[in-house]
């Protein structure tokens, strides 16, 4: 009998012992914050598509299990890749807790796409930032961006260039004294995919007219926005130098040295007037089509939880978004070491570049066009609408009515 008891006493602590190693298994012995407390919540993954920032990301998410004792694993970002990586695995049941979504590609993952609405952080969210699908904020923006008029403030007064007129007063003036009044470059986006934006942006509903445009049901030749826009790339061609035959690094560096008064170009450009001594102060405005006094700013990729995760995941998800955009530490990586414009209204950004202070005010005031070229036909401007604006700047006798119908061929051949 004393037998049997020492026995049955032996296998209770085996099991006892055993049971409580299981239950360790429960708790991931890595997610410690900075007092060694151990968290509960599952490990979240995110798959970054924007290669500039992947240390900085790496070092964030370490800094927010020091935080929170929650651990957070960065997969490695695919560059160009990354769409169909991200594709696979999402299919596959393998994707991320969280990844990079762009608006092109929002119906294309629709069904893997959380509904942000509820959270409390997207209420800082900058006016008409979101990304949304159904009327539900499925993105988070990285930050913002924007684009207009770069011009040398001793050069130009915004105040003189605010229409048609004007701004052909402007570049005639500049022409007269064998300056460069307006700068393009021959690239594809800075020839014409942005500076396009701005008649499709002033539509009353841009997405319903590149819906439209994409079935033929309109023409850009036969819509006064873009009848206007066609008057002032005929200004362009009558009286600047042609953007064909200069680059986008001649493009600045003429700015830069006062040999051209005004480019067509975004905040981000002027990482590379740095690399000059400006002896001017620059400012950025809005291409005045049609009147427009509004810089085009909009957000280039988003923050998306996977739906299809469990609760705890895409609780977990959430907790890590807020935490990024609601805390001191978040909020500094956002400005400081991700180099972003904040897209949150409740993160400050000091002591930012002109051109980014410019896009910023913009942002936060709402007073912005959007950017409708985020919703243009995949590599439509590359293969089809540069092809026909070099056409144009390369034909004397092309007109800016001319170059609309060439513009509407092109888009429907992209289309097919």
């Amino acid at each position: 009998m004393r037998k049997f008891n020492k026995m049955f006493t032996l296998i209770f602590v085996i099991s006892l012992v055993a049971g409580l190693a299981l239950a360790g298994c429960g708790t991931n012995k890595d997610n410690k914050d900075g007092n060694g407390k151990e968290s509960s919540a599952p490990t979240i993954t995110i798959f970054n598509s924007k290669v500039e920032i992947v240390d900085q990301l790496e070092a964030l998410a370490k800094e927010y299990t020091k935080e929170t004792g929650n651990k957070v694993e960065i997969w490695g970002a695919a560059g160009d890749q990354y769409m169909q990586q991200l594709q696979t695995k999402l299919s596959s049941n393998q994707g991320p807790s969280i990844f990079s979504v762009t608006p092109e590609h929002t119906e294309k993952l629709k069904s893997y796409l959380y509904d942000l609405s509820n959270e409390e952080y997207v209420k800082n969210i900058a006016p008409n930032m979101e990304l949304k699908i159904d009327d539900k904020i499925i993105g988070i923006p990285y930050g913002v961006e924007g684009y207009g008029i770069v011009y040398n403030k001793d050069m130009v007064d915004p105040k003189d260039v605010t229409d048609y007129n004007s701004f052909v007063k402007v570049l005639e003036k500049y022409n007269d004294q064998g300056i460069n009044g307006f700068g393009l470059s021959q690239e594809a986006y800075f020839l014409i995919g942005h500076i396009l934006n701005t008649p499709f942006a002033l539509q009353d509903d841009p997405l319903a007219f590149l819906e439209k445009l994409n079935k033929g049901e309109v023409k850009m030749a036969d819509t006064k926005e873009f009848q206007d826009f066609a008057k002032f790339m005929d200004a362009i061609k009558a009286n600047a130098k042609n953007p064909v035959e200069i680059t986008y690094d001649g493009n600045i560096g003429d700015f830069a040295t006062g040999k051209t008064a005004m480019i067509h170009q975004g905040n981000w450009a002027y990482g590379m007037f740095e690399d000059y001594e400006l002896g001017f102060d620059i400012g950025m405005m809005a291409f005045p089509l049609e009147g427009n006094d509004k810089l085009a700013v909009g957000v280039g990729n988003n923050w998306a939880i996977n739906s299809q995760k469990d609760e705890a995941e895409i609780k977990a998800a959430s907790e890590f978004l807020n935490w990024m955009f609601t805390s001191e530490t978040g909020k500094r990586y956002i400005v400081e070491e991700f180099g972003f414009i904040p897209a949150m209204t409740n993160i400050e950004a000091k002591g930012l570049d002109p051109l980014s202070q410019a896009v910023l005010d913009a942002s936060n005031s709402g007073e912005t066009i959007p950017w409708a070229s985020s919703y243009y036909p995949s590599n439509i401007v590359v293969n089809d609408l540069t092809p026909a604006t070099q056409e144009f700047f390369l034909s004397k006798d092309m007109t800016g009515q001319q170059f609309l119908e060439k513009l509407d061929a092109a888009w429907a051949n992209g289309v097919k």
